[in-house]
């Protein structure tokens, strides 16, 4: 690759944590507080759209046939099956956002973000951690998008990846948004250089 374009080389932020702790909300915030200087990455997914999500807006929406399709084309840096959905990252879109100098803001599991690392080591690894796990089962419960037993599935998928958190780079603890949306902000600054 040319000196140039690994100077101009945006960044890659990968936000992770388990489901119902907050991710969503703080990618939010740190688009808006930041836009146009970074992009958000949009993922394909395989899962049905939740409440007001739209085609092309929080995921790019398929079958599970369309998304098996992609893989046997390797069109995914990363993909994975998460409570019996397919994610995964298209690596077209990182690569030519990258490479146009732009910051890539991404939303991924624990699987996908392992993957990502290995693949863009220099990417910005963030864990979003639950205050505690009886209020990260309150906030599922409270989002009503999960039967018990799926409940329990992403219960158990929480403490599973837990145990994953030294594979990234900073930790924030979402028990105040504020407070989270700050540490946040403070980490995007810190490798960015940009207000």
């Amino acid at each position: 690759m040319p000196s140039e374009i690994l100077e101009n080389r945006g960044k890659l932020f990968v936000i992770s944590g388990p489901s119902g702790v907050g991710k969503t909300v703080l990618c939010n915030y740190l688009l808006q507080r930041f836009f146009p200087g970074v992009i958000y990455s949009i993922s394909t997914t395989s899962r049905q759209p939740r409440g007001n999500e739209a085609e092309g807006q929080e995921y790019n929406f398929c079958t599970k046939e369309e998304f098996e399709k992609a893989i046997q084309e390797d069109s995914f840096v990363e993909w994975a099956c998460v409570h019996g959905n397919y994610y995964g990252t298209p690596y077209k879109f990182l690569e030519d956002t990258l490479n146009a100098g732009k910051n890539l803001l991404l939303n991924i599991d624990v699987q996908g973000a392992i993957k990502i690392k290995n693949k863009f080591p220099d990417a910005v690894m963030i864990f979003i951690l639950p205050p505690s796990m009886s209020e990260l089962e309150q906030r599922l419960r409270i989002r009503n998008a999960d039967t018990e037993d799926s409940l329990k599935r992403r219960m158990a998928n929480a403490e599973e990846e837990l145990k994953y958190t030294a594979v990234y780079n900073y930790t924030i603890v979402n028990d105040n948004l504020e407070k989270a949306q700050k540490e946040l902000a403070e980490i995007y600054l810190l490798h960015t250089g940009k207000s």
